[in-house]
């Protein structure tokens, strides 16, 4: 393993040498990364210059934004930002009500004093500087026991974080790439006052709803404006009337002037997650049990919620961003599962392994790689029965107010360590968000709501095996091996008609609240909370000790799958992880599947072809006579005559990617990425250039509604539209 560590450094630097083939557009690059792939983005059609991409606080990635889950760009020099309507919609529902419902009517600030605060917790992250960390963070760990080697890491990690952050409106993180063989730190000013500007309605931003979701044709406005808010001297604050917009180093062009079919392309953005070089063990749990069994679960979840809350009520209303979030999740995973039926997803990733085994075998020198590999592949099996068994669990304990009760706890316990030792989320930093989290649960909470869902997944864990249960949580519930589902209902109204915590200003209250006082309390919640905290905690520990473990493999595992690749000339990327990256290609249609084609482009008037009047086809009005009358204005594209609406690409993306911006060879907007193609899906596991195709929602047709439907002539004006 010696051998292997002293490898790491420079089998990374090698990696970023090396181009991917130039047909392949696999690959989600960090900025770092983009200069040794120079040749390949100029003969794709990029016209500016690719070492400018690697700076972050150049054009046009000094516009590029995170909104914390979802991507971003700045589009005026007074801090307009452009994201997906879906991004948006949480603080879209945040604002609405039964009576005055924005997610049905749409949302604009004529002027900025009628800009509304986005929902609590939101931020716009503006990346300033990412430094190389990694042997600060790695040094010395390789000899520890895997508890005290994590403990160590994390440690390294929030010490890390708070030498950064000793600048005041900046926040700070390190993160993981390669398995853990390198780590960045990643400083963005963190801008807390976000102002919801416009949305449209949700009859254009989520047309076609649920059954249009990761489907192609697609005619959604997924778009929508935020406006970034500082303090007078341009330090960022909390909200207030004082306040002023933002003024960015950058900000992008938004462009009228068109696409065709085989343009280039790139998206710049926050992807979440992939796991395209998970082992095999990982992949059989995921795709054999885990997926399968929470897909059906969903389906229940969702049902639940919708009989609970009735369409047109109050509580709907506060349940719709988790319903459109679960119904996406639900349909994502179906494509997922189908999708590595269809590729064989798990005999690829076996063939994949088998192939990188006849490697290290090859040469002796390689025995190292073998041994990691061999452990990782047991650690893997370990954890996916971890996750096996505490599946019924962890659902188990979701209802909302009893996770509050857990935080409120877990936050007195933690409150009586120095604050650089305890937990990343009880930090002082994290304070902030903790408190918005407690007060925007007033406007995503319903009792019954809340109570029909803990019923629904309470049965499911009754129906579980004695063995498979948790003895302290049935003992802290009165649960016994005789309990039927007939038997909760009763169970549960003891906790909703004396809880305390429904009320937003007692959770605020109980912040403050030490280890004593919520021992003595008597709201069944938090009772429930103290008696399943030392159980909790044994389980935190067990997780973090199997992270400690692979703290030790991933590195290898990565530094073989690098090496090996370097010899066919492949670039490894490393899987994504919430940090900026770039992914290039062209406008493109497709055929995912035999006799089905996709074209690159849909219209307006596909709208009115798909559109019937009742949800989630029903266009407004004056958007339906605008298409009828051919009122194209100035946005029409010679090629279609008439308006893009949606377009198609071969871009690399994932979760986290929606709303990043989509950018010509220029670095002009013009679109926004916010889906892919059901047959996509799996990329996340297996990028499959064939099938894998990028929807994004095209500027001419944001313009378009914008300008014709919902009077945003102000908003245009602000923008530098070029054609």
């Amino acid at each position: 393993m010696t051998t292997i560590r002293n490898l790491s450094a420079a089998l990374l630097a090698g990696a970023a040498m090396l181009a991917t083939p130039a047909a392949a557009k696999e690959g989600m690059f960090t900025p770092d990364q983009l200069q040794e792939i120079a040749s390949e983005l100029q003969e794709a059609g990029l016209e500016l210059d690719p070492a400018s991409l690697a700076d972050l606080t150049a054009f046009p990635m000094g516009a590029i934004v995170s909104l914390g889950g979802c991507s971003a760009s700045f589009v005026s020099p007074e801090g307009l930002v452009v994201t997906n309507h879906h991004c948006a919609r949480g603080s879209v529902q945040y604002n609405s009500t039964a009576e005055n419902n924005y997610l049905e009517n749409g949302f604009l600030a004529k002027e900025k004093s009628a800009e509304l605060p986005a929902a609590p917790g939101s931020r716009i992250y503006v990346t300033t500087e990412v430094t190389d960390v990694t042997g600060e963070v790695r040094a010395g760990t390789e000899q520890l026991e895997p508890l005290a080697r994590y403990e160590t890491v994390e440690q390294r990690g929030k010490d890390l974080v708070a030498q950064c952050e000793v600048t005041a409106g900046y926040r700070c993180r390190v993160a993981s790439f390669y398995g853990g063989a390198q780590y960045k730190l990643i400083k963005s000013l963190e801008v807390r006052d976000v102002r919801l500007v416009y949305a449209p309605s949700d009859s254009i931003g989520n047309y076609g709803g649920d059954i249009d979701n990761w489907q192609w044709p697609r005619h959604t406005g997924d778009f929508a404006f935020y406006r970034a808010y500082v303090a007078p001297d341009g330090s960022a604050a909390d909200y207030s009337e004082e306040n002023v917009p933002y003024r960015p180093d950058h900000f992008l062009k938004v462009s009228a002037a068109g696409l065709e079919d085989g343009d280039f392309v790139m998206a710049a953005g926050y992807p979440g997650s992939t796991s395209r070089y998970a082992p095999l063990a990982e992949v059989e749990n995921t795709f054999g049990w885990a997926y399968p069994v929470f897909e059906g679960l969903l389906n229940e979840w969702i049902a639940t919620i919708e009989e609970a809350a009735p369409a047109g009520s109050d509580a709907r209303v506060k349940y719709e961003s988790r319903l459109a979030g679960l119904n996406n999740y639900s349909k994502n995973l179906r494509g997922q599962i189908e999708g590595a039926r269809r590729v064989g997803l798990v005999d690829r990733r076996r063939a994949r392994e088998a192939a990188l085994g006849e490697w290290i075998a090859a040469d002796p020198s390689r025995a190292g790689y073998g041994e990691a590999i061999a452990e990782l592949s047991e650690l893997s099996e370990e954890s996916a029965q971890a996750s096996r068994t505490g599946f019924w669990y962890n659902n188990a304990t979701r209802p909302a107010l009893y996770g509050t009760a857990r935080r409120l706890y877990r936050l007195a316990h933690e409150r009586m360590l120095p604050d650089a030792e305890r937990s990343p989320g009880y930090q002082e930093r994290d304070m902030r968000f903790f408190e918005q989290g407690l007060t925007a649960l007033d406007r995503r909470y319903d009792p019954a709501v809340d109570r029909a869902e803990w019923l629904l997944f309470l049965t499911g864990y009754i129906a579980q095996p004695m063995e498979e249960r948790v003895p302290q949580f049935d003992a802290a519930l009165g649960l016994t091996a005789e309990t039927t589902a007939e038997d909760l209902p009763a169970l549960l109204d003891n906790f909703y008609s004396a809880t305390s915590l429904g009320d937003g200003a007692t959770r605020i209250a109980l912040m403050g609240a030490s280890v004593e006082e919520l021992e003595a309390s008597e709201d069944p919640f938090i009772k429930l909370a103290v008696a399943m905290y030392a159980y909790d905690r044994e389980l935190e520990e067990q997780s973090d000790i199997r992270s400690g473990r692979a703290l030790a493999l991933r590195p290898a595992y990565m530094e073989a799958i690098t090496q090996w690749q370097r010899e066919s000339g492949v670039l490894t990327y490393p899987d994504a992880n919430s940090t900026l990256r770039i992914t290039f290609g062209k406008v493109m249609g497709g055929s995912p599947r035999d006799g089905m084609a996709y074209l690159p482009f849909t219209t307006l008037e596909g709208i009115v072809d798909k559109d019937t009047g009742v949800d989630p086809f029903n266009a407004p009005p004056e958007l339906l006579a605008r298409i009828r009358a051919g009122d194209y204005g100035d946005y029409a594209l010679d090629s279609l005559g008439t308006v893009p609406v949606n377009f198609l690409t071969d871009l690399d993306s994932t979760g986290g990617n929606s709303g990043s911006a989509t950018l010509n060879s220029r670095g002009e907007l013009v679109g926004l990425l916010f889906d892919g193609t059901f047959e996509s899906v799996n990329s996340d596991w297996d990028f499959d250039p064939r099938t894998t195709r990028t929807i994004h929602v095209d500027s001419r047709y944001m313009l378009w509604v914008m300008e014709k439907v919902d009077g945003a002539d102000a908003l245009i004006e602000e923008m530098d539209i070029v054609r």
